[in-house]
């Protein structure tokens, strides 16, 4: 089916329910080892049609993410940072944010989506600072680290980069369904129990200096 890569871990300790996770650009769905090839192709489409359609109530809108960089810079950069558009974007592969000073338009990877806002706020101050200094020298490190969680999100995004190339498919990973061993800044979590029909339940819940 069309849509994201999907990777299935099976599990011995599930029996009865069934959950699924944004791992970087893929979903990661968990579902009991028991499960026939017939119901896990049913519950890999139910999963992530729920994941996606929470991603989506959780997303904020390009006007909001604009209007959000704009308190940002008022707060942190005194208000010398006024960027155009600001907008989420899929083709960010290998970093969290780009901005191109010329027309002052700031782009972030939907890989932020489901992250901490703090950590987006981080981000968006990060690409804000590039409208003042377009290079990464100490004036603009300076401007960075007005945002008081900056140190905080740079070491976020590092351990989630970092968790992200260690990550394998294959059998459920210890500390998995506590979160301890899932990825930091993973999106919405949702699960659902095999004995109802498709009764999921949505749950809320590299280095910054390039």
């Amino acid at each position: 089916m069309d849509g994201p890569e999907v990777e299935v871990r099976r599990s011995k300790r599930r029996r009865r329910t069934v959950s699924a996770y944004r791992d970087g650009d893929k979903v990661v769905v968990l579902i009991p080892a028991s499960m026939t090839r017939a119901q896990e192709a049913e519950w890999v489409q139910t999963m992530v049609g729920r994941l996606q359609r929470s991603e989506r109530r959780r997303r904020p809108s390009d006007g909001q993410l604009l209007k959000r960089a704009r308190e940002l810079s008022d707060t942190y950069l005194g208000g010398l940072a006024q960027p155009e558009t600001v907008r989420w974007v899929e083709n960010q592969r290998s970093r969290w944010g780009s901005c191109t000073p010329g027309d002052r338009s700031i782009r972030l990877s939907t890989r932020l989506q489901g992250m901490p806002g703090w950590v987006v706020d981080y981000v968006l101050v990060h690409e804000l600072a590039h409208l003042l200094e377009h290079g990464h020298d100490a004036a603009f490190w300076a401007w960075v680290e007005h945002y008081p969680r900056a140190e905080r999100a740079q070491g976020y995004l590092q351990g989630y980069s970092a968790a992200a190339q260690l990550g394998a498919p294959g059998e459920e990973q210890p500390g998995e369904e506590g979160g301890t061993g899932r990825e930091a800044g993973a999106a919405d979590d949702v699960e659902g129990e095999t004995d109802r029909a498709h009764g999921a339940d949505v749950e809320d819940g590299a280095d910054g200096r390039r």
